[in-house]
């Protein structure tokens, strides 16, 4: 089926990539979304967001990986309704825990890796760029997959090599319509107004996939022409 972001009716959606395999799940009272990449080579896990409902979390980690594998889980940020399942995935699966270095006190799970800003993560062969996000709490992360570079075939004059598209795994920094909540403090909005600007968009082509916290996916070719009305309203 044709990936489109969209989980109804406790259904899991699945994209398959050349090197990873996301799988999207939305759990808890608040439908938090979940996201668990495979790496297709090496079978190694990580799991974005222990929300809430650790038995639907675990049978997602085994739809991945018949042994259960499950190498990391990343905390986006330190709202409770973003790790209420973190405590039983990590005692069920052995998982090292990571999360943005300025949120770990506020996360009640002992966090293995604090993450800043340009550090990597490795799942199995595949890598994934930390993006701090500073705003809607102070050690808000974000995730980047790129797809490997493709070279177009052809002759003499042939481009070079056209990067991967990149998906970008947000948490509550950045929606649909917006980014994300700042309890209306002008100072915090501007931060992450300006981080999403430059650490974001001005990096990542409009192809570029976003994965929520919660809701529907998009890309920042829907968002973008957006951003000046995002400032203008102050939300």
């Amino acid at each position: 089926m044709t990936y489109t972001g969209t989980v109804v009716g406790g259904a899991t959606a699945v994209r398959e990539l050349d090197e990873v395999v996301v799988r999207k799940l939305s759990v808890g009272p608040m439908d938090n979304n979940a996201y668990l990449v495979t790496c297709r080579a090496s079978g190694a896990q990580l799991l974005v967001d222990a929300a809430a409902e650790p038995d639907r979390l675990l049978d997602l980690v085994r739809a991945g990986s018949r042994s259960a594998r499950l190498d990391a889980v990343v905390t986006t940020h330190r709202h409770p309704d973003h790790h209420g399942a973190l405590a039983a995935v990590v005692a069920v699966t052995g998982a090292r825990t990571a999360a943005g270095a300025d949120d770990v006190a506020g996360i009640p799970v002992p966090t293995s890796r604090p993450l800043a800003h340009g550090d990597v993560l490795t799942v199995g062969h595949v890598t994934l760029d930390v993006v701090g996000l500073r705003g809607h709490t102070p050690g808000s992360v974000a995730l980047v997959y790129r797809e490997p570079e493709r070279r177009p075939t052809g002759g003499p004059g042939t481009p070079d090599a056209v990067p991967g598209r990149a998906h970008v795994f947000t948490g509550d920094s950045l929606f649909p319509g917006g980014v994300g909540s700042t309890q209306g403090d002008s100072s915090r909005f501007a931060t992450l107004l300006a981080d999403v600007r430059s650490r974001l968009f001005a990096r990542f082509d409009d192809a570029t996939w976003v994965y929520p916290g919660h809701g529907a996916d998009t890309t920042l070719g829907a968002e973008r022409a957006h951003l000046d009305e995002w400032e203008a309203r102050g939300w």
